[in-house]
């Protein structure tokens, strides 16, 4: 080894001895926060001061994001108004402790508008309840791609939570509650994954992927907890769904945890080619699953729902709705709207529903006030295949709509018990036109093929 070399060895490892021997006090002597980006008290910003904050906490991101480096914001509570997110932006706090509360004075507390690169985690957003403008959340980001919003806290929206528009990146891990209107919103989004957050408490959805017209979409909804959702404006369904897709095409929903919403769990409205996967819904009051309107596929499979007025709907041939698969779900417990043992009721206590170009194959419905599974509306039937399902204590098990102009339907191997009003029956609309189209000497009709199916009374 040249002597250069040994110097030059011998002066590194002089000075790792040397930071290695740094004094206790001069170690801590470092400020923490310093690791996470620029500390933003550095810029003047007072944690748990009494007064507003909003200019010292605007510079310090302006320069930080200026500077392309974090800005780290200590444990405390920071009274601000309306705060302007540019491109590249990076807020850092310590999750749990850092609070920023909206004093009003703007739209939003958050708002990134081309904001490109944004980047939020361990902040807790307190909207005070302040009621915001229509179509927007008290985070609001805009026309910005590969955005980051992780494990963040947001409550006491006075509007929506999050709100997204034209949006690509990730939400996820974060705790949404006691939200005015929505926990989460998408509207056009350009490839965005909503995984692992927390929704408790909003009055109109919970999470929702809209686009302004039907077309491809592709967000991936995952694993997500949501409860508590209530259609506190009313309406006919637009409300108070956990999960809630309109127009929007190729979405993934799949993993969730879901309870207690005033409507559905799932609702795909136009949303073509949607997959409902591995659900958990429990305590919702009307269709737990639903797929509806102008969509072409559907995929509900291997979801459980115990306690809904209406378990799976696949419905609306009519305006466009067709291609299903409903398969390997549990539904019981469905929640009756009229006496046991009087008329099935068309809108509770029904299992799976579909209408057109669909098969429904071994699921269980267990405990349905009305019928375990109904196939078409009137002549809004066409090319079902019932098969394989098993069906225990239904008022009815299967029926089919058998009006004039209704197409065919294939309805084998079920195992039907416990179903006193029939096992297969003939429908026009909901109301019973045959007698049980299994029994020996039942009358045929021409556009069902009923066969292999072990009924026990």
């Amino acid at each position: 080894m040249d002597v250069n070399r040994r110097r030059i060895l011998a002066g590194s490892a002089a000075g790792a001895a040397g930071a290695l021997a740094l004094p206790m006090d001069t170690a801590q002597a470092v400020p923490l926060i310093a690791t996470l980006g620029r500390d933003a008290t550095q810029y003047g910003v007072k944690p748990n001061s009494p007064d507003d904050q909003t200019r010292t906490l605007q510079r310090a991101i302006d320069e930080a994001a200026r500077a392309q480096a974090p800005l780290a914001l200590p444990p405390g509570i920071y009274r601000t108004s309306m705060l302007r997110l540019a491109k590249g932006s990076q807020l850092v706090g310590v999750r749990g402790a850092t609070k920023l509360v909206f004093t009003g004075g703007g739209p939003s507390l958050l708002l990134g508008e081309g904001a490109d690169g944004v980047g939020l985690s361990g902040l807790l957003l307190d909207g005070s309840g302040i009621a915001l403008p229509q179509r927007r959340g008290l985070l609001h980001l805009a026309a910005a791609s590969q955005v980051r919003i992780v494990d963040c806290e947001i409550t006491h929206s006075g509007g929506s939570g999050i709100w997204l528009e034209q949006v690509s990146g990730e939400v996820s891990g974060n705790v949404i509650t006691e939200i005015a209107v929505t926990a989460i919103v998408s509207f056009d989004a350009l490839g965005l994954i909503v995984a692992r957050n927390t929704i408790k408490g909003t009055r109109d959805n919970g999470i929702e992927i809209l686009r302004t017209a039907i077309g491809d979409d592709g967000t991936m909804v995952l694993d997500n907890f949501i409860e508590d959702i209530k259609a506190g404006p009313g309406g006919s369904g637009q409300y108070g769904n956990a999960i809630n897709a309109f127009r929007a095409g190729n979405v993934i929903v799949r993993g969730n945890r879901i309870r207690n919403c005033d409507y559905s769990a799932v609702r795909g409205n136009s949303a073509s080619n949607i997959q409902i996967v591995g659900n958990s819904v429990t305590g919702v009051r009307e269709v737990a699953l639903y797929s509806e309107f102008a969509f072409e596929g559907a995929v509900i499979s291997g979801n459980t729902v115990d306690g809904a007025a209406f378990g799976v709907s696949v419905c609306n041939f009519n305006e466009g709705g067709r291609i299903a698969v409903v398969s390997s779900n549990i539904i019981r417990n469905l929640i009756p709207k009229r006496p046991i043992g009087t008329a099935p009721d068309d809108d509770a206590g029904i299992g799976i529903y579909v209408e057109a170009d669909s098969t429904v194959t071994g699921n269980v419905v267990e405990n349905a006030p009305s019928y375990g599974i109904v196939a078409g509306w009137g002549r809004y039937l066409r090319d079902v295949v019932i098969s394989g399902n098993v069906i225990r204590n239904a008022l009815a098990g299967i029926g089919v709509s058998v009006v004039p102009g209704a197409g065919t339907a294939l309805v084998s191997n079920n195992m039907i018990s416990g179903t006193p009003r029939g096992a297969v029956i003939g429908l026009d609309h909901i109301k019973p036109v045959t007698s049980d189209l299994t029994q020996e000497g039942a009358q045929r009709v021409a556009q069902l093929a009923i066969n292999g199916n072990a009924v026990s009374r």
